[in-house]
């Protein structure tokens, strides 16, 4: 997905490496934004490596494939609890890749152990974890990749509002 965000285009030969690190410019409301992308390895091998990676985070682009069912479970039994632990705080973007994948009758006839995961699965997954946006995409078709990381900027640059909590018989006192 950073990949197909950075070039605008899919690699049909991208091996994944342990981490791999990226930069953009990009726009947003007039004002150049820098991102720091970093894409961090899922695989058990890196466990113990993967959260060092984690300090100073803004936003985590949690992403799951919409045709696994193991992949959306790992949201919630996985990454959450680890997310939480070494991170505690920052808000997630959760993400259903290979959104060309789902509707494919043909990759579901060819791979009869894909689970599809639908829209509503995924804002279920949303609202359990709290997370602030839920968006499907796929890097092969480019279909709401932008999404993605518009929503990941947009929640560091105007985070989302925290409700106040109204205590009787208490009055409001600002300190500037």
């Amino acid at each position: 997905m950073l990949i197909s965000y950075t070039s605008n285009t899919f690699p049909t030969d991208y091996v994944p490496t342990v981490f791999d690190n990226f930069s953009a410019n990009v726009v947003v409301d007039g004002s150049t934004v820098n991102l720091a992308l970093w894409d961090t390895a899922g695989q058990e091998d890196y466990n113990r490596l993967r959260p060092l990676s984690y300090r100073g985070a803004d936003v985590f682009i949690l992403a799951f494939s919409l045709i696994s069912k193991a992949s959306y479970e790992n949201v919630a039994k996985k990454w959450i609890p680890e997310l939480q632990h070494y991170a505690p705080g920052v808000p997630i973007i959760l993400v259903g890749t290979k959104l060309d994948l789902r509707d494919d009758k043909q990759f579901l006839i060819d791979h009869s152990g894909a689970v599809p995961i639908n829209t509503t699965q995924g804002e279920e997954m949303r609202k359990l974890i709290g997370a602030p946006a839920y968006i499907e995409c796929s890097s092969k078709t480019q279909q709401n990749v932008k999404a993605v990381f518009d929503a990941a900027i947009k929640v560091v640059l105007q985070p989302p509002k925290q409700k106040k909590k109204k205590r009787k018989g208490q009055k409001a006192c600002a300190i500037l």
